[in-house]
């Protein structure tokens, strides 16, 4: 893959779940102990291949749902797809799991560094109030926070990049100017594709097999790293030549 010049950008816009946030920690966390309870001998890998499918399709399917009531209803649509008790008590305890999804280990230094050089935007897929709680884990005031709430709609669909290239523009920050940061292939390294987007794929899984927690498809990266601070530690490696 080519090298990408990161000191041309004045603007990164980063996925939060799946890239800064651990996500997929959190959601086999809150999983595995429903399916033990109801005797599904499912692993993590699969109850997250089993997370993926739903919750697309139910974002899909209603846009303009809080993401919290999106997670009551994949736990509703898990349990009848397994034939177990369908139980609210279970979906309202796993609606509220976002609340203790772990930052991981290298975003909050990361965004330390990068913050010194770039206007740092979230483009999120959940609401105001979960992304708050999980803003307090990242240790860094973002530029601008777009999320599902505020535009009535779930990635794979464009309406936060557009929202988040309006804003921008109007502080003088042109759209060739922004470099997108993500982890999810499905939710925003395709949709930056078709925007013609600089991309940066964060591959949190490089040592796991699968897509976790998002559904399989086609993109192209213009860059690849693993870790959040590997980024950094190429912008460091750009700027000191």
């Amino acid at each position: 893959m080519p090298a990408l010049d990161l000191t041309r950008f004045k603007a990164l816009t980063f996925d939060c779940y799946g890239t800064l946030i651990d996500w997929e920690a959190g959601i086999v966390r809150a999983l595995e102990p429903w399916a033990a309870h109801h005797g599904l001998a499912l692993g993590g890998d699969a109850l997250l291949d089993a997370f993926a499918g739903v919750e697309s399709t139910i974002q899909a399917a209603s846009p303009g749902k809080n993401y919290t009531d999106v997670l009551h209803d994949v736990l509703l649509a898990l349990a009848r797809a397994h034939d177990v008790p369908v139980q609210d008590d279970e979906a309202r305890k796993f609606s509220a799991s976002v609340l203790d999804w772990p930052a991981f280990s290298d975003s909050a230094d990361a965004l330390g560094y990068l913050k010194q050089h770039y206007a740092l935007v979230i483009l999120s897929n959940v609401d105001r109030s979960s992304f708050a709680n999980s803003n307090a884990k990242l240790g860094v005031e973002f530029d601008l926070i777009v999320t599902a709430e505020d535009v009535g709609s779930y990635k794979p669909n464009p309406a936060h990049f557009e929202h988040a290239f309006a804003d921008l523009a109007a502080r003088g920050v042109a759209r060739a100017e922004i470099l997108h940061v993500a982890q999810s292939l499905f939710h925003d390294i395709a949709p930056a594709n078709r925007l013609a987007l600089p991309c940066v794929w964060v591959d949190r899984r490089d040592d796991r097999p699968g897509t976790g927690a998002t559904p399989p498809t086609e993109a192209t990266p213009d860059l690849r790293v693993t870790s959040l601070e590997e980024l950094a530690r190429l912008h460091r490696a750009q700027t000191s030549t």
